[in-house]
């Protein structure tokens, strides 16, 4: 599909064509703006606890990784350090987000980021379906936590309180 027939944004579009390369299945679905995580889940008839929060997280100068908790947890901050043996880490700005993942925050994806982050997903979305962001406001994705781990070779680990 090119760019000028697609319905979807470019970030999108990435999107699908890394998981396509991976074999992932992805369902995309368009939903109105949202201005929280309680509001996209309301748009898309779902649960706050099935929307997983994609949390790009800097452990350096120029690295970083995704944390996926359910978004009815918060990150666990001891938790992720001591899984990774580090004493610092931190969120990113907005700016600093884009720039590591090529996605906006609201609409960040593991999933066709560029580059590929490690991923450390929370044991509580292992063996469920959950919606996530899809690379494009507008959009969310759903799929399988477990074939995600599978496809991306993802950490599962227990990240939050």
């Amino acid at each position: 599909m090119t760019e000028q027939n697609s319905p979807y944004p470019l970030g999108t579009e990435r999107m699908l064509a890394a998981a396509d390369a991976r074999g992932l299945a992805v369902e995309v679905r368009a939903r109105p703006p949202a201005r929280s995580l309680i509001e996209a889940a309301a748009l898309l008839g779902i649960r706050p606890q099935d929307l997983a929060k994609t949390l790009v997280i800097r452990r350096g100068q120029e690295s970083y990784l995704f944390a996926m908790v359910g978004g009815d947890r918060q990150l666990a901050w001891p938790k992720l350090r001591a899984l990774l043996g580090m004493n610092k880490l931190s969120l990113p700005s907005a700016e600093l987000a884009l720039q590591a993942t090529g996605y906006e925050r609201g609409t960040i994806t593991p999933v066709g980021s560029t580059p590929p982050w490690p991923l450390v997903v929370d044991q509580r979305l292992v063996g469920a379906r959950f919606a996530m962001g899809a690379g494009g406001h507008g959009f969310s994705s759903f799929l399988d936590v477990d074939d995600l781990v599978a496809a991306y070779d993802a950490t599962v680990a227990d990240i939050t309180d």
